[in-house]
C-alpha cells in the first residue's frame, strides 16, 4: 500500500543541542535505511515551515505505524496525518507494486 504522510515536528523549548543534533543525524539514517527498504519513496519539505510530505510504502497501516512511531524524531511529531492511497484508472504514472 502507499501513504501520503504529512507530518509536523516541534523540538521542545529548552532541548539540549546536542540531543537535537544528535537525533537529526540518527533521524537521516534511519531514513536512508527505509529508502533501501522501499518504505520512502518520496519526502518534500513545506517551505517556511517545520513540516513535510511523505510518500511511504507499507504493507497495511499497522506496518507503517510501526515506522513512523519508530523514527527517531517520533517523539517531537506533533502532528502526524495518514492519507491511504488507491490506485486511479486514468494515473499516468506506471503502476509499482510494494516491495
Amino acid at each position: 500500500m502507499e501513504f501520503l504522510v504529512n507530518i509536523t515536528l516541534k523540538w521542545s523549548e529548552n532541548m539540549d543541542p546536542e540531543l537535537k543534533e544528535r537525533i537529526i543525524v540518527e533521524e537521516r539514517a534511519h531514513a536512508a535505511e527505509l529508502i533501501k527498504q522501499g518504505h520512502l519513496v518520496r519526502m518534500w519539505r513545506v517551505p517556511a515551515r517545520f513540516e513535510n510530505w511523505g510518500l511511504w510504502r507499507a504493507r497495511d497501516a499497522t506496518e507503517l505505524h510501526d515506522i513512523i512511531s519508530g523514527l527517531p524524531a517520533f517523539p517531537w511529531m506533533i502532528q502526524v496525518n495518514v492519507h491511504p492511497l488507491a490506485r486511479h484508472a486514468v494515473d499516468p504514472a506506471p503502476y509499482v507494486a510494494a516491495a
